[in-house]
């Protein structure tokens, strides 16, 4: 039984995720692939089972079928606990025809399926960023200040302020203000003392704003009433949360450790190679909280004369004379002798080809799945399944920042080339 059998977590699995493209192409942003072996909702949803919840609702709209199967392969809790991870995915019904509209839309259109529970707390996170947190120091906050709403806030810089939802407490904490990416003045007028919350004078200084972390503890009565009072509201962050401050108790609960908003290709490569690096910002060998994900009884990875440095290799892999550094190598990657990989992420494969397979490919002039001989990739996210010939050069000598190829072969965001899903590069192929 979980710690929390009267608490539901509710994991947003957001929109089209339009700036993950073309890693969303065909899946959701929850289900886009992490550190080689892992999915993004795999880390709120470690997060909740660490912290003892267990009754958790992913929602998602968006290419689902992939996020489903994780999810009914991964978490299966014992037939005597009340626990489960389950989709619900948007469904229209007679009172309501719509798509999700927004996060707060979508809480509103999957209130009916809770009401089955004894639940008196909700907890509500999204799917795409990476920290690891009790979630129980954060309900303990909200208990404690006997809050109807408590908003996770981490303090940030001057510098990168302006992109998030802004809030102001008072000395006791409790949140007195909300402004949704405010500039000039406006984010002047948002500072505030953070020792406070225990930050130090320095650590104060140079971090004077409160940042909304996008996820919330709320009286499950309350949030019925806030999401029933106005339906015309769609979004926590935008309304929700303005609206409630006043009229209800809005604390704030402080989050002092790394926390990565996933939401766009630079963030994404850049979170996935700190992994790698000698003292990654997030730990994934930490066993005290594991982050779980589904168990693919996957052979140990063969190495066969690399030069392979600051990188992660995954189970199943199968290198050959490769040199690799600043990279991440996912799960059953076949890399051919001579390749160079330099702070790439190599997603890997769902399945393994066989030698009859691989021959008839030969035959056929295909590329096996995987990276072919003396090929040079650089600063590239190469998705599942992709084939990659032999001599490929992905390097973007020509510094070319953002590009859709026409044929789709590829795409280049903020300097990084991204091959996508079940892609083909043929032998020669310069990029």
């Amino acid at each position: 039984m979980g710690r929390y059998d009267n608490v539901v977590a509710v994991i947003l699995g957001g929109g089209a995720g339009s700036r993950l493209f073309p890693l969303t192409q065909e899946r959701s942003k929850p289900a886009v692939p992490l550190g080689g072996k892992y999915r993004l909702i795999d880390v709120p949803v470690s997060n909740c089972i660490n912290s003892g919840i267990t009754q958790i609702f992913v929602l998602t709209q968006y290419n689902s079928a992939s996020l489903n199967r994780h999810i009914s392969n991964t978490y299966r809790f014992s037939s005597f606990s009340t626990g489960f991870v389950e989709v619900l995915a948007a469904e229209q019904t007679r009172d309501n025809p719509e798509w999700f509209q927004g996060t707060a839309d979508a809480v509103r259109q999957m209130l009916p399926h809770t009401r089955d529970f004894r639940v008196d707390t909700m907890l509500i996170l999204s799917g795409d960023h990476l920290y690891r947190m009790d979630y129980g120091d954060f309900l303990g906050r909200h208990e404690e200040t006997k809050a109807d709403l408590t908003v996770s806030v981490i303090p940030c810089r001057p510098d990168e302020a302006s992109e998030f939802g802004l809030l102001k407490t008072n000395d006791e904490g409790a949140i007195v203000e909300f402004r949704e990416k405010p500039k000039g003045a406006d984010l002047e007028a948002m500072r505030v003392d953070t020792t406070a919350f225990g930050l130090s004078g320095a650590e104060a200084e140079a971090r004077p704003y409160l940042a909304s972390m996008g996820i919330y503890v709320f009286d499950y009565k309350k949030l019925v009433e806030l999401l029933h009072n106005d339906t015309s509201t769609v979004d926590f962050g935008k309304e929700i949360i303005p609206a409630a401050i006043g009229k209800y108790s809005v604390q704030a609960h402080l989050f002092n450790e790394y926390w990565e908003d996933i939401g766009t290709i630079r963030a994404f490569y850049e979170a996935n190679l700190d992994l790698a690096s000698p003292l990654p910002k997030f730990n994934f060998f930490n066993a005290a909280a594991p982050i779980y994900t589904r168990s693919r009884y996957l052979p140990p990875s063969k190495v066969h004369d690399c030069d392979i440095d600051n990188s992660m290799v995954s189970e199943g892999c199968i290198l050959s004379g490769v040199r690799a550094r600043n990279s991440i190598i996912g799960l059953r990657s076949r890399i051919d002798k001579g390749v160079v990989l330099e702070d790439s992420i190599v997603m890997g494969s769902d399945f393994f080809e066989s030698i009859g397979e691989i021959s008839s490919n030969i035959e056929r002039g295909l590329p096996h799945v995987g990276i072919g001989r003396d090929s040079i990739i650089r600063r590239a996210i190469i998705d599942k399944n992709v084939r990659i010939g032999k001599n490929v050069k992905l390097v973007n000598s020509a510094g070319v920042v953002n590009f859709d190829a026409p044929d789709r072969t590829h795409y280049i965001r903020e300097g990084i080339i991204i091959i996508p899903k079940n892609g083909e590069i043929a032998d020669g192929t310069e990029i």
